[in-house]
């Protein structure tokens, strides 16, 4: 049968930048199997399925793939597909919403930008917290293929794990030159990361306005490299709050991310810290249409 999809630009108020995404309306009566195959046919870094909810307060169930596997969670197909909800419900107004997602339920707040853009921020439905212990730092440096001279700066030391939903590697670079030098190397990245994705950053940014450059790789998700990384910027809170750099109160975080793929994003973390912990956080961004279509499957 046809079924509706849109594909979207994500992070991004501008087509052809940010993280692509697609989304399938009407996937009720794909089983598993069909909906790893659609996503292997878009080959986005990850593609929704939208489904009957559970309860009929919310918006909407999703499940999200990989072209390799499922997520229970992930932070650019929550911000798109709100926002294509958005648009597809209709009105200018800013609305809550609340989305069905395997870690659970999702609040979002969508704010329409027109007739095919917008923007949205979602709750953290998971709180970051560490996630274990991580590769040593020659084993991590040669799996990008830098030096372990190139890792770390300020009181971003080392490299550490953190998970909100799905669980990264976090490494600290010294500046944009060794970030534009990362090349994951496949024959080793497996005894750096294993599964987790490998979310290197610095505090050296192409844009004035933000406070941090990230890379994402995740070669075992069918994803070399990720343009914009939302479940990772959502991990990010956890790792900012127990860095000590940051003072109790409200904070404004920006990420630049996809510069060295061409496909410059955004991302907005916003966190609150009380205790030296963070107690809440969000994370959110545009999104843009970019096509609309349907699927035989």
């Amino acid at each position: 049968m046809e079924r509706r999809f849109a594909t979207l630009d994500v992070f991004t108020d501008r087509r052809f930048t940010g993280n692509p995404l697609a989304v399938v309306l009407e996937a009720e009566g794909l089983d598993t199997a069909a909906m790893q195959a659609i996503a292997r046919e878009f080959n986005h870094p990850e593609t929704v399925f939208i489904l009957p909810v559970a309860d009929r307060a919310h918006r909407a169930r999703l499940r999200i793939f990989t072209p390799a596997r499922e997520l229970a969670f992930a932070g650019h197909p929550t911000v798109g597909t709100a926002v294509l909800l958005g648009l597809i419900d209709g009105g200018s107004a800013v609305r809550e919403i609340v989305l069905e997602e395997a870690i659970g339920l999702v609040s979002c707040v969508v704010e329409p930008a027109g007739s095919d853009a917008g923007r949205a921020r979602f709750t953290l439905p998971q709180m970051s917290t560490t996630a274990g212990a991580v590769s040593d730092a020659a084993t991590i440096a040669a799996a990008l293929n830098l030096a372990p001279g190139d890792l770390g700066f300020g009181k971003f030391t080392h490299a550490s794990k953190w998970t909100a939903g799905n669980a990264f590697t976090f490494v600290p670079v010294g500046g944009l030159a060794a970030m534009s030098r990362c090349r994951p190397d496949p024959s080793k990245i497996d005894a750096a990361f294993g599964d987790d994705g490998a979310y290197v950053f610095t505090g050296e940014t192409a844009d004035k306005g933000c406070q941090f450059h990230a890379r994402m790789f995740a070669l075992r998700l069918g994803i070399v490299e990720d343009p914009a990384t939302g479940s990772a910027a959502a991990a990010f809170a956890g790792l900012l709050a127990a860095s000590g750099t940051l003072a109790d109160g409200e904070h404004a975080i920006a990420i630049e991310q996809g510069y060295e793929m061409g496909r410059p994003s955004l991302i907005h973390l916003a966190l609150s810290l009380g205790g030296g912990k963070c107690v809440s956080a969000s994370v959110g961004g545009d999104a843009v249409v970019v096509t609309q279509g349907t699927i035989t499957a």
